[in-house]
């Protein structure tokens, strides 16, 4: 038994949840597929996945497995990069990211344009989540975190800030009035994400006065910030809204900055790899390519 190809094709079974899924992706016929794994079950003595009303999960052997076959699949392409030093890598094979949903629909797309353009053989699996996504436990091999970093078994790449800005639309300031100062902010309705501001409190820089927690009233939250950015430019409250979201519509007037003398800190933003295994060339290409594009792509949005 090919015991490295059958943990290829179980690990990629694992990460898109269907043998057809892999199939269609190696270009194999399914029963092909379903035979590789049945008979990797056979010599492994265990059953590594089964199935429920959502489809294929990994049974508790079969997570742990999954998990030594990324340990082994990047050790083995490990090896063959070293041994490939001084020629032309040939980068292919599966690179699945998980990315903060604004982020991943604004900023990303172009930034993954580019590594198609670089890496023509290499496939892109991207998940747009605005949860917790940790690469030990999640199954992921790059996860872009916005935000502050809880602990973990990941080493972080420090990619850049994305700034957030306070606005309202300019109707809204026709029919409310000016918000002068940031006392002014509770008594208009605020619409945000879930979770963020939770405590009803929005912290407010200012460079001579430092930072204060500005009371806000909640009237709308919003699982994705394109209903809350949607809801904000037409007028229904008012907010605050990541740069790169709002940078055209602050520019073309259809949103303006509230108590600009103010700033909302910014989101910082890491790109997270696992600690405790060896990283992949393909992983290795796909990060070293992050860590040159998101800081030109947020650069003069602070």
């Amino acid at each position: 038994m090919d015991l490295l190809s059958a943990a290829r094709i179980y690990t990629q079974v694992v990460e898109l949840g269907s043998i057809s899924a892999v199939a269609r992706e190696l270009d194999l016929g399914h029963a092909s597929v379903r035979e590789r794994i049945e008979k990797l079950e056979e010599f492994l003595q265990v059953r590594l996945l089964s199935r429920d009303a959502n489809g294929l999960v990994c049974t508790e052997e079969g997570k742990t497995f999954y998990n030594h076959c990324k340990t082994l699949l990047a050790a083995a392409d490990a090896a063959v990069a070293v041994v490939r030093q001084g020629e032309q890598e040939d980068i292919r094979g599966s690179v699945r990211i998980a990315s903060a949903q604004c982020f991943g629909e604004i900023v990303l797309p172009a930034i993954l344009l580019r590594i198609r353009i670089a890496y023509p053989k290499l496939h892109l699996d991207v998940i747009l989540n605005d949860a917790v996504v940790d690469p030990v436990t999640e199954g992921v091999d790059i996860s872009l975190r916005v935000g502050s970093l809880a602990e973990g078994s990941f080493v972080a790449h420090p990619l850049g800030q994305i700034g957030r800005v306070l606005v309202a639309a300019p109707s809204f300031i026709e029919r409310h009035g000016s918000i002068e100062t940031p006392d002014d902010l509770v008594r208009h309705p605020f619409i945000r994400v879930n979770g963020i501001f939770a405590n009803d409190r929005v912290p407010l820089s200012h460079p001579e006065k430092g930072v204060r927690q500005a009371r806000i009233q909640t009237s709308c939250t919003t699982s994705h910030w394109r209903p809350m950015y949607e809801l904000i430019q037409s007028g229904c409250g008012i907010g605050v809204v990541q740069q790169p979201a709002c940078i055209d519509a602050l520019r073309k007037g259809s949103l303006v900055q509230l108590l600009p003398e103010y700033t909302v800190p910014p989101f910082p933003i890491h790109a997270l790899v696992h600690a405790h295994r060896p990283t992949a060339s393909r992983i290795r290409a796909v990060l070293d390519q992050l860590k040159k594009d998101v800081p030109a792509a947020l650069e003069g949005t602070p």
